[in-house]
């Protein structure tokens, strides 16, 4: 019946989304228990175990469901339903709301970089906003690149959009020149900050009023790193207490997010000679100063890795671990997961050392992450799993293994790798490439062609074969590569008749045994056919009356070593000499 029935698992990951095939096997209490264990897992929002049979006659499969679970139909949506076809924006003051600033942020992004400005000081400064109305082109480009997709989504012409934004944009440009021809937006330099957001914590347009005062403020600085500190200073002279406070930091986080959500900006502030990976350090640094500064005591090596961060980024760090930018510090930590899950190289020149970039990050969000805090475990660790696909992709492979001068620096290089990679199926993929490394005759001629001698040759596999046991790899995964090695050590051993020699050797008998000892209990050697041959002869000499005699005269703590590694290689147990 093999091949003639076969079982499928299919989930619906969310409501209303199509179902995917999970799994395919043609053992039906696995496919149960694992349309069960997803369920379970509430990662899905419905599983579905089909039992699929061949019909001898068509050669069809035919469908027979055995059990669904979760919300398997599709939800229909009221057909009382009316579409809401206002624009998101009727209003100047709309213009200035979280959503409509990072929309027109993307919108004007080569203007804003042009004038190394904010959005947040365009749409508050009236001296850039007649810039802005005197160029012409910017606004109109800027129309036009909204108006085609808001037109398809609200069912009506394109001239309609672009002509109901005009009239929006011209209302929002003259309230902005006519409140700063009024002189509306008050001077926060000196004790001025504090004072207007304690007179104006009750105003409804306080954000606005505010806003203007701070960013003709900032307008004066002439890099990011200065506009960063000119946002400090105004923090630090802040209202102590209440809802004048409350005001003053949700108008600063508006210019601060922005600039930190700038690659110009965060480049300026950082250090502009930062490659990918050390902006993403540097980052860690800023919403994470403590757990970072706790870990390099731990170790000192993760510094090359995590190095200090500059003066205004550093004064930045320490208000970010306050309440007062808690928004823009979860905002800054959620963009170091999203870059590690993008296809940007943390180290484009040095493949190697973005191992070491990557398991610094590492160490340094997990210990930021809690499940209530800045960031989750879970969303650290997918993160990481995005990131080590492409560790292991052969491109990147061939870029870290380029440079090794011989086949046992490659299988070394790679149980590395094997080792820093996230998620089962990212280590299994890297296993299958330390196999097929120490699977090739390659690997096999330069170990026995070796002019090392046959015991540190035994050594040097001896370690290989724990490590690629401590690389986290599931045993039955890692099992080819384990016996793979053992196999090869044995060659290398039946080359040099190692454990008979010293067997035979004229050293003493507790020497001797010791040193087969070593060899049996895979400390001197891989386990597999040399530990064997190496129990076997140890086991021979321990039957000899000579050791006997010998080891009753031997001092005790030699002997005690002696029996700990007899329990080690399974040569004795509770009961005494295993037969």
């Amino acid at each position: 019946m093999s091949g003639q029935i076969h079982f499928e698992v299919f989930v619906r990951r969310q409501v209303n989304a199509p179902w995917t095939l999970q799994l395919a096997t043609e053992d039906r209490a696995k496919a149960v228990a694992a349309g069960e264990e997803l369920m379970a897992s509430g990662k899905v929002a419905a599983v579905r175990v089909i039992k699929e049979v061949l019909d001898p006659e068509t050669r069809e499969f035919k469908p027979v469901t055995l059990f669904t679970k979760g919300q398997a139909e599709l939800t229909k949506k009221s057909k009382d339903a009316v579409e809401d076809d206002t624009p998101v924006c009727v209003s100047p003051q709309d213009l200035y709301t979280l959503h409509a600033r990072e929309k027109i942020a993307r919108l004007m992004e080569t203007w804003l970089v042009r004038k190394r400005i904010t959005c947040f000081e365009m749409m508050h400064r009236p001296d850039l906003i007649e810039q802005l109305e005197a160029s012409g082109i910017e606004i109109q480009g800027a129309i036009q690149k909204v108006a085609i997709p808001e037109s398809q989504a609200r069912g009506t012409t394109v001239h309609e959009v672009i002509r109901t934004f005009q009239g929006l944009i011209e209302r929002a440009v003259e309230r902005v020149l006519k409140d700063g021809r009024k002189g509306a937006f008050p001077d926060v330099s000196g004790a001025g900050f504090a004072a207007a957001c304690t007179e104006l914590a009750e105003d409804p347009e306080r954000s606005y009023l505010i806003g203007g005062g701070v960013a003709q403020h900032i307008g004066a600085a002439t890099t990011w790193s200065d506009k960063v500190g000119m946002i400090l200073d105004l923090a630090e002279r802040a209202p102590e207490a209440g809802r004048p406070r409350a005001v003053a930091f949700q108008v600063l986080e508006q210019p601060l997010s922005e600039i930190l959500g700038s690659r110009v900006g965060l480049a300026d502030l950082l250090g502009a000679d930062l490659d990918h990976g050390g902006s993403l350090a540097a980052l860690c640094r800023l919403v994470a100063p403590k757990e970072v500064e706790a870990l390099i005591k731990f170790d000192a090596g993760l510094l090359r890795d995590l190095p200090p961060l500059a003066s205004q980024a550093a004064r930045l760090a320490g208000w970010l671990a306050r309440e007062a930018f808690d928004a823009t510090r979860v905002a800054v930590a959620k963009r170091i997961l999203l870059e590690l899950g993008g296809p940007r190289r943390l180290r484009p020149a040095d493949a190697a050392a973005e191992i070491d970039i990557l398991r610094a990050l590492a160490m340094a969000l997990t210990a930021a992450a809690s499940d209530e805090g800045l960031l989750r475990h879970e969303d650290v660790h997918d993160a990481f799993v995005e990131r080590s696909k492409a560790l292991v992709a052969a491109n990147f492979v061939e870029a870290f293994l380029a440079g090794r001068d011989n086949a046992l620096a490659e299988a070394e290089a790679l149980v590395k790798l094997t080792d820093n990679v996230a998620g089962g199926a990212n280590k299994r993929a890297a296993c299958r490439w330390i196999e097929a490394s120490i699977g090739a005759l390659r690997f096999e001629k330069e170990l026995r062609g070796s002019t090392e001698s046959p015991a540190a040759k035994l050594a040097t596999l001896a370690e290989l074969q724990r490590a690629v046991s401590a690389a986290g790899v599931g045993d039955a995964d890692s099992l080819a590569c384990r016996e793979k090695i053992g196999e090869i050590a044995g060659l290398i051993e039946a080359d040099s008749k190692l454990t008979a020699s010293l067997a035979r050797a004229s050293a003493p008998v507790t020497q001797r045994l010791q040193l087969l000892l070593r060899l049996a209990c895979g400390e001197a050697a891989p386990a597999g056919p040399v530990a064997d041959r190496a129990k076997a002869e140890a086991l021979r000499l321990l039957k000899a009356p000579e050791t006997r005699a010998e080891l009753a005269s031997s001092a005790p703590e030699q002997v005690e070593r002696l029996k700990t590694m007899m329990v080690s290689s399974g040569l004795m147990s509770g009961g005494g000499l295993a037969a």
